[in-house]
Order: C-alpha cells, then structure tokens, then sequence
C-alpha cells in the first residue's frame, strides 16, 4: 500500500493530464481508422479529434519513448503502435469496467430500470406501465424500454443490459418449470395454428400433424420463438425437411403476403393471433380460415409468454425497489384477467 501510494504521489504530468475524453477519442479512433471517421461519430470537428490525438502522442512518447497513432498519408486509415494498441485496448475495458459498475450502483440504488421485451408483448407491457410510470416518475427513476429479440433474449438478461424481460419462449407442455435458472412469472400460453388462404378442396382438415406439415407450402418467421417450434420438431435441418414458401421477419408482412395471394400457404403464427386474424381484427382476408395441430408433435409444446429477471435478484432489494414494484405490477395484470391484448 505504501509503494503504491508513492507512485501515486511521483505518477508523471503527462500521465495526469490524460482525461476520459481522449481515452474515449482514442477508442473511436482504433475502431473507425481516421480522425474524420471518428469525428463523425463523435460529432466533433476533425481538427479538434486530431488535436486530441496529438496531445495524446506528445504525451505517450515522454512516458514509453513511442507516439500512439502514426500518420500513413492521405485517405489511409493510422498506424497503430504496439504501445497504441496497448492503450487502445486498455481503455476499453477501463471505460466497460466503470460503466458496468456505475450501472449496477444506479440499478441497485433504484434510479435506473430497464425493460427488455419482445413485439408480441408489448400490449402486456404497456398496460403495466399504466401501473406504476406515475410512481416511477414521481421517484425520478429513470425507465427504459428496449427492444430484445429472442436470438438476444439470456444475453441481454445475463449479462444486466436489461433488468426484466417480456417474452415468449416454446416450453413443453407438461413441463413443471418453464425457465428455471430465472426468475419467472408466466403471464400468458397457448398453441400454435395455421392461419392459411389455401381453399378448402387443397387443405379440408380441421387439424394438421407432423408428417402432413412436411407436404403443405408454409410461411414461417425467419427467426424467432416460432422457428424454436420448428427446429425442436424437426432439427436444425428443418429447410430441408418442409416446403417453406416465405420466410418472414414480421406478422404484419406475413398476413399481407397471404391476402395479395402472393402467396397461397399456412402461416404458422400463436393461436390468438390465428383468430384475431380471422375474426378481422388484424389486416385479413375473408378466405382466410385457421387450421389446428394436431397431438402427435414430439415434444409437444406451447408458447408461454411471461417476466424473466436473474434469479435472486429481487429479493436482494426491499419491497420499495424499482424492480420489486414493477414486478409486483406485472403479477396483478397477470392476474387481473384482462382479454389478451390483440396482434403481434
């Protein structure tokens, strides 16, 4: 302690006068090659990211004898040193290190919360923001809303860039727990169907099981908890394996797809999005008609929509946390019995 305190005391000017800002400046820098790069997405000037970088060198070539940056000419990306790319590197994890921890004090402290959630939930999470957004605001805590997709969905949870998750995820139907590394709280499941444009004499069945799937032209979402569905039924291969007319990235451009008769398949989609359609709810078609599964799916499965958050965590905080009170909102709407809200 006593021979760190003494370099503390003899550390070099050139040392001390660096500030977050230059550290921040360099980091752009390494990863945008050039000083106009990095003004752009500083939002600077060239001139003042290149003063920045000189004051940067001087600096480093007293302290190691070796500049950061090196010039190679006109419209060529710098030259790092070793000493730069050192540098460059330890900055980095410096800055992840310091914002890691100041967003776990702020989280622990109640003034920041961040929810992650996924399309098909955000009715559910909008009506629950109803509850407490007043409160929340009163308390000046700082409420974010982040779009997570499910490809994201541990991720983002495990690694704290989101405190709760809405989401859906494929779960057995017998299964006991859903989610049991988290903490969960289910709000919602069902099935899935096909919601399909196909005319009766193609497609007569009230129920499809998993070897007449294999034969009917489908609209699947390219990724996403409804591919899970598929890849568990019938491996990572499943391209192979089915007649997939269309992959798409949106519900809303699926039903558009089947309307226009672009194309003429089975949309696999939740069940009540299946009806919501039907029922003219959502942008439809009066031919469009829904068709079940059957139970010879292996494992069978439904959709369970609900809250994840690490596990633990709550109960680390008191009742008057941030977290415990939106937690505490989303299980009352849970409970509350309200209609499903409708679309995707």
């Amino acid at each position: 302690m006593e021979g760190l305190r003494a370099d503390l005391l003899s550390c070099s000017p050139d040392l001390l006068d660096l500030t977050w800002d230059q550290m921040r400046t360099l980091i752009i820098v390494r990863e945008t090659g050039s000083a106009l790069a990095a003004a752009k997405v500083l939002g600077r000037e060239q001139s003042s990211v290149q003063k920045q970088l000189d004051v940067l060198n001087r600096n480093f070539q007293a302290l190691t004898g070796e500049l950061l940056v090196v010039k190679q000419g006109r419209g060529k990306d710098f030259l790092f040193t070793r000493t730069g790319l050192e540098v460059a590197e330890r900055a980095r994890a410096t800055f992840a290190d310091w914002l890691r921890d100041i967003a776990d004090s702020r989280r622990r402290l109640g003034s920041t919360l961040t929810v992650g959630t996924a399309e098909s939930t955000l009715g559910f999470l909008g009506r629950v923001l109803e509850r407490v957004a007043p409160h929340l605001l009163e308390r000046e805590v700082e409420l974010k809303v982040v779009h997570v997709r499910s490809r994201d969905f541990w991720k983002r949870l495990d690694s704290n860039q989101v405190d709760l998750l809405c989401g859906d995820l494929a779960a057995e139907a017998a299964a006991e727990r859903v989610a049991p590394d988290y903490d969960f709280l289910e709000w919602h499941r069902e099935g899935l169907a096909l919601l399909t444009n196909l005319p009766v004499r193609e497609l007569a069945a009230k129920s499809v099981g998993v070897d007449r799937l294999r034969s009917l032209p489908l609209v699947i979402p390219s990724r996403g908890v409804i591919t899970d569905f598929v890849e568990r039924w019938y491996g990572p291969d499943f391209r192979s394996q089915l007649q997939i007319t269309a992959e798409i990235d949106d519900i809303y451009f699926g039903l558009a797809l089947l309307r226009s008769r672009m194309a003429y398949g089975c949309m696999l989609c939740a069940r009540s999005i299946g009806e919501a359609a039907v029922a003219g709810h959502l942008p439809t078609s009066e031919d469009f008609r829904l068709i079940d599964f059957a139970g010879d799916f292996d494992p069978m499965l439904q959709l369970v929509s609900g809250v994840f958050a690490r596990k633990g965590e709550r109960e680390a905080y008191d009742a008057s946390h941030p977290l415990n009170i939106l937690w505490d909102a989303f299980r009352d709407e849970a409970a509350s019995g309200r209609p499903l809200p409708v679309g995707p």
